[in-house]
């Protein structure tokens, strides 16, 4: 019964109660089937305190997809809405409203554009675009910002977690800490964004990844509490798994008794053949540790089993780290580069919850309606210039310079020939007299970056694999300036307007304007 009720409130039910009145209201105007189209993107990126991301990476297009597909309105969500009751105690949703949502909803029954997964992205960029009937694509943005807003939020986190282990084995620890069943949408875009494997079996097997992962302190505290002691543990595990025995040690004394424990299970294993995988540090100076069960390692003849870090890491705490090996390995014997390229990290909460900025300030808003068979753009005007819109059908460029390192991403109207124009002219968003010129000679080339998923209900989108979307990721973010790459204070990445698409903003924003004032 309660998985019933996941279900039913997970589908076309996962919308705020506005969306329903909004569409209710166009439906009594005439105006539900109204063709119109909406952008989705974020205004800015995540900010963790002391530190900003200078991109973000795209995740949660399939998931959508997914969902569109499953958003019904069948008797169950029917006879829910119409027990709602108004202030009145009347039907909130009258009848001839519900039957259009029984019979005619279709949340597939729009054209869906969109940035592939993998890629990276940047602020007031449209990710994705919905054009059809106005109810329908109303009714679908709680649902599209829920599914995409979370995964490129943990994409994010975990490229710049993998980035700052300069590209070592991450694997996603998080299931625990993480919020519910966001743990699978959490897990698949921590793939996505740079996680080599998880933890989490259920997301393991759906995303099609082998879940990796250790043992507990428990699991040495039974035999101690049967008073066998930490080596009898090891030695089970590694007979149960002697080609896979990768040992906790810091359940005792990680130098004194966990590491010298450890070589004598791991000499063991290779005199019967078997390779031990590694060892893991969960507690203390992991930098210090590390060291020092290295030169142990080392001295025992094990100068390639792994060491797995974990225990409340992030990139900054993974960044410090390397850079006290860096600084304090040799006085110890032990070569840094040689550890560095050894360790392997496990990372949950700060992942799964991308801790410091827990939400990605995705937005979707109307920019086109449809009247007469032409498109009119629309726009929010804001007191606050950064959140006044970018109207009408647009499309989306990325502009390469002559290095082929991608330099601005170039919002235009969508019958603009971006790549035949020359000079090119990029205008700041929101400053008057900020714009750059290029020359045809400083370009290497343009992309277009929105591709057709959904065109008029039916899906024309193959869906990549997540190696496929790794593979994105990497290229896109080698193509990024090293400023912009930067973990810290990272370097501003241009998002800018064609001509055309700022002398059409000016223009109705100077029109609303006028036609507003009060007393006219």
């Amino acid at each position: 019964m309660r998985n019933k009720k996941l279900e039913s409130a997970s589908g076309v039910l996962l919308t705020d109660q506005y969306q329903l009145t909004m569409a209710q209201l166009y439906f009594r105007m005439g105006l539900h089937e109204t063709p119109a189209q909406f952008d989705h993107f974020f205004r800015s990126t995540p900010d963790y305190g002391i530190h900003e991301a200078g991109f973000c990476v795209n995740a949660g297009l399939e998931p959508l997809v997914e969902w569109l597909d499953e958003a019904v309105f069948g008797e169950d969500e029917i006879n829910y809405l119409r027990s709602q009751k108004g202030s009145t105690g009347e039907q909130l949703f009258k009848d001839d409203f519900l039957s259009w949502l029984k019979n005619d909803f279709n949340a597939k029954a729009i054209s869906l554009y969109g940035m592939p997964e993998g890629r990276v992205i940047h602020p007031n960029v449209p990710i994705h675009v919905v054009e059809g009937p106005l109810a329908i694509g109303q009714i679908i943005e709680t649902g599209l910002l829920n599914t995409v807003n979370y995964q490129i939020l943990i994409a994010t986190k975990a490229a710049r977690i993998k980035q700052s282990t300069r590209g070592e084995l991450l694997m996603e620890f998080g299931l625990r800490r993480a919020q519910g069943l966001g743990a699978i949408q959490g897990t698949r875009a921590a793939l996505i964004g740079g996680a080599d494997f998880s933890s989490n079996v259920g997301a393991s097997r759906i995303t099609g990844f082998p879940p990796k992962g250790t043992h507990a302190h428990s699991m040495v505290q039974v035999f101690m509490g049967l008073g066998e002691g930490e080596l009898a543990a090891f030695e089970a595990y590694a007979d149960v798994y002697p080609d896979d025995c990768l040992l906790l040690v810091d359940t005792i004394d990680t130098l004194g008794s966990g590491v010298p424990n450890a070589i004598k299970v791991f000499e063991k294993l290779k005199k019967n053949g078997h390779k031990p995988v590694g060892i893991r540090l969960d507690s203390g100076d992991l930098a210090h540790l590390s060291i020092k069960a290295a030169k142990m390692l080392d001295d025992a003849g094990f100068p390639d089993v792994s060491i797995v870090l974990s225990n409340n890491l992030d990139e900054l705490v993974i960044w410090q780290i390397i850079t006290q090996i860096q600084d304090e390995a040799e006085s110890y014997g032990v070569d840094p580069d040689h550890l560095i390229n050894r360790l392997a990290y496990g990372v949950g909460t700060s992942l799964i919850t991308s801790a410091g900025d827990a939400a990605l300030d995705g937005v979707y808003k109307l920019v086109a309606i449809c009247q007469d068979e032409e498109w009119i753009p629309t726009m929010k005007i804001s007191e606050n210039v950064d959140k006044t819109l970018n109207p009408g059908n647009k499309r989306v460029w990325r502009v390469y310079d002559s290095r082929n390192k991608a330099t601005a991403d170039l919002i235009s109207l969508y019958d603009e020939d971006i790549p035949g124009q020359s000079p090119l002219i990029l205008r700041h968003p929101t400053m008057e007299n900020k714009h750059r010129t290029m020359q045809k000679i400083e370009i290497d080339h343009i992309e277009k970056l929105l591709v057709p998923v959904i065109q008029n209900g039916e899906l024309v989108y193959d869906m990549p694999d997540i190696q496929a979307m790794r593979r994105v990721r990497e290229a896109d973010i080698d193509s990024l300036d090293p400023g912009v790459r930067r973990l810290m204070n990272p370097h501003i990445y241009h998002v800018s307007l064609s001509q055309k698409l700022w002398d059409l903003k000016q223009s109705l924003k100077k029109k609303a304007l006028n036609n507003n004032q009060i007393g006219s």
